[in-house]
């Protein structure tokens, strides 16, 4: 039996564990931290749980193509319960409030008497995201082993998606929202994702939860990180914790195995990294080897720009705590030279296990860039600590502004920033996605396969913009699909 060894024990690494065991193979995980799943995850803080990746998981719907990926890999299965969300988010300004409801005819009757004026260019909008509901995320096979027939099934899967790219796939989110005369539509479509973002890809990710493809698995994101490293031991798999790997060992132009931190060699047959690629070609590579296609959007930030974010999570009172997801106008603030004057506020009281009874987490997130990553490196261990004091202090104060009914029961549980990804994950800029997705630039994407080195695969968010959960599950199966291949086996697993 042929070895696999798995450099990363996040979504990525866990599915390319449970799909190598399904191929045939042995397959080992080593994981830098004490616990899996890599940015999928939460933590426990004053006697409450901060659930800090799933905002909605592409692939909930048994029709799309990613369910039948995430039952495999154990995260859902036909007994997984859903949060009880029924909403995008909402936006408020000057005192007027609109929300992106999952109900699409809901939203359209609210936008059209909230603006009367932008009928037209909301009727349109709204058909356009009915329009995205088709979108599916190939999941069966990497897209260069694709015949003909799978490129035939996978066009019928998505007939509506060329009117959507048509319409909006050149365009920003910016100027998806200059098109609208309202102020307060303008704010909502622009402060959830970055302004920058191609239009389109709001479109999908409001498309995916009004489909009903976009739920939140109950227990939140480690319980589900957690489901799938059951899944990969009861399989059989061995994982390693508190096992960070110094570097892969190359002979003769084959990766043969790795190094740990502590000078223990592991030989395997095959390595498939499952970590980010910007470590992996900085630490554990020779980083000539990068390939050509990541050298780009490494080294020209301003056309790939990467996004996390500042973050703080309290506890409060449930019962004051606005519903869903909000944005809001605040009194402006600067952070690194920037003005801040809008806050975002997410409430997580659909979990009841993550607080107390009568009490809520709500999180708030200031969206972070590659600038802002810089600017924290920069600070002094010191400086870090009373620039993420201050910045705390102040945002809670806007908040409490804002609602002033949470001021006597708000509770800084914790506070993190980009730093913290990249301390916990090796994440690159902090960055919690891929590159953000732009009109004009081609999107970052390699296929998994090093030039000129035998037996080694990459698997993680990073092969593929825009990133996040759907492509570092399926990365994960595609590399074993890739083994499989290389070896004349058939790739159906």
């Amino acid at each position: 039996m042929k070895k696999i060894v798995i450099i990363g024990g996040g979504i990525a690494g866990l599915s390319a564990g449970i799909y190598a065991l399904k191929a045939g193979f042995e397959a080992e995980i080593y994981e830098k931290n004490a616990v899996a799943g890599g940015e999928c995850m939460g933590w426990n803080r004053g006697g409450c749980h901060i659930d800090n990746c799933i905002h909605w998981l592409t692939g909930t719907s048994p029709t799309s193509s990613m369910h039948k990926v995430w039952r495999e890999v154990g995260a859902l299965d036909e007994n997984t319960k859903y949060a009880d969300v029924d909403m995008f988010y909402s936006c408020s300004i000057e005192g007027k409030e609109l929300t992106l409801y999952n109900d699409l005819d809901r939203t359209e009757r609210e936008l059209i008497a909230a603006s009367p004026e932008d009928e037209a260019e909301i009727r349109k909008l709204i058909q356009h995201i009915r329009y995205a509901e088709d979108c599916q995320i190939p999941a069966e096979k990497p897209m260069d082993m694709m015949k003909i027939k799978d490129y035939i099934e996978l066009g019928k899967g998505m007939a509506n998606m060329p009117k959507v790219m048509k319409e909006y796939g050149k365009i920003s989110i910016a100027e998806l929202a200059s098109r609208f005369r309202s102020p307060l539509i303008r704010a909502l479509l622009t402060g959830y994702m970055p302004a920058e973002y191609t239009a389109y890809s709001f479109l999908v990710s409001y498309a995916t939860m009004t489909s009903g493809n976009g739920k939140i698995p109950a227990g939140g994101s480690l319980a589900m990180a957690m489901r799938m490293l059951e899944k990969f031991k009861e399989n059989g798999g061995k994982i390693h914790l508190n096992a960070p790997v110094k570097k892969i060992l190359i002979e003769n132009k084959k990766a043969v195995g790795i190094e740990l931190e502590n000078n223990e060699k592991i030989t395997a047959d095959f390595i498939i990294s499952a970590v980010d690629t910007n470590l992996l070609f900085t630490r554990l590579l020779d980083e000539r080897l990068i390939p050509a296609k990541l050298t780009l959007p490494y080294r020209i930030s301003e056309k790939y720009p990467t996004m996390s974010g500042f973050q703080i999570a309290y506890e409060a009172d449930e019962a004051y705590a606005p519903k869903g997801t909000i944005l809001f106008s605040c009194e402006p603030f600067k952070m690194n030279k920037k003005e801040i004057s809008r806050l975002s506020l997410k409430n997580y009281s659909y979990e009841k296990s993550f607080a107390p009874e009568g009490k809520a987490v709500i999180q708030t997130n200031v969206a972070q860039y590659d600038d802002d990553f810089l600017y924290w490196k920069s600070l002094s261990p010191e400086d870090y600590r009373s620039v993420k004091a201050e910045l705390s202090e102040t945002v809670t104060e806007r908040i409490a502004a804002k609602f002033p009914e949470l001021k006597g029961s708000l509770k800084l549980l914790d506070c993190w920033t980009p730093l913290t990804y990249e301390r916990y994950c090796g994440a690159y800029h902090g960055s919690y996605m891929g590159f953000i997705t732009r009109p004009g630039i081609k999107q970052s994407k390699i296929n998994g396969v090093i030039k000129g080195i035998g037996g080694l695969y990459v698997a993680g968010q990073w092969i593929m913009s825009p990133g996040g959960l759907p492509v570092a599950v399926i990365s994960g199966k595609f590399a074993v699909q890739r083994i499989l291949k290389k070896l004349g086996c058939s790739v159906e697993i």
